[in-house]
């Protein structure tokens, strides 16, 4: 692991001064825009209400996953009426409850076997495993890898535009994105795990509840950068730690 941070983390902060001298990324047009949370406090969607009351940030670098998590599993409880007398959840219970992927061992210090944070795949199953371990009711959990190929892309626009219209304004789904933070915001350019907070179909606009404690507010960004983050191939360094392109984990209620 130490020596994957040595090789990455010089190449990334170069990539990083790159963008931001030739304005490309994050640095370019169709910069994400900090939204105020309180835009979507009168929400007709209770579980977009729930979400955002529940948005709490990682507790370390490489923990995105569970503060994404935690936030979907009390939005959820809450909406549920699963939560009444009781305190939320917290991140350290949860690594607790849910054994799914050796989670709680990579987000120790040392990672599993030096692996940390969680590629897509594990995520969809941490998700399933917390929803079965807090008695959640739900219709089905989907991870859906996305593509940069246009015509596997052209289908799968399709679903994600009908899977986002399913959380907002439905309130019949919550999706967890795997992308590239450093496409979204003025960052570097890692795998990042955040919830959807909204999405507006008349703008094809996409708001992440952003759990990096580095970002104040939640942002709005277009659909298709949003699509353009999900689908980036990663770095070929985080690719041998498991990590392929992103993606996102589709929560059916």
């Amino acid at each position: 692991m130490n020596l994957f941070r040595t090789l990455i983390f010089p190449y990334l902060r170069v990539r990083y001064t790159f963008d931001r001298l030739t304005l490309n990324g994050a640095f370019g047009k169709n910069q994400a825009v900090y939204v105020d949370p309180s835009e979507h406090e009168k929400s007709a969607n209770p579980l977009k209400q729930a979400l955002f009351r529940h948005h709490l940030k990682q507790y370390h670098e490489s923990s995105c996953s569970v503060a994404s998590v935690v936030n979907a599993v009390n939005a959820l409880l809450e909406t549920n009426r699963l939560l009444e007398g009781k305190k939320p959840v917290t991140q350290m219970e949860i690594l607790d409850t849910v054994r799914a992927a050796n989670w709680k061992k990579r987000m120790s210090p040392g990672g599993d076997n030096g692996r940390r944070g969680l590629p897509l795949s594990m995520l969809g199953e941490v998700v399933q495993e917390s929803l079965t371990a807090y008695n959640i009711p739900h219709r089905c959990v989907k991870t859906v890898q996305t593509v940069k190929e246009p015509g596997k892309a052209k289908i799968l626009k399709r679903e994600l535009l009908d899977h986002l219209m399913d959380y907002d304004p439905k309130g019949r789904a919550l999706i967890i994105a795997h992308f590239n933070q450093g496409l979204f915001v003025k960052a570097l350019q890692i795998p990042h795990i955040s919830p959807v907070g909204a999405f507006d179909p008349g703008t094809r606009t996409v708001t992440m509840l952003d759990v990096d404690f580095l970002q104040i507010k939640p942002y709005r960004i277009s659909f298709d950068r949003f699509y353009e983050g999900l689908s980036d191939d990663y770095n070929v360094l985080f690719r041998r730690h498991g990590y392929g392109s992103g993606g996102y984990v589709y929560i059916g209620l």
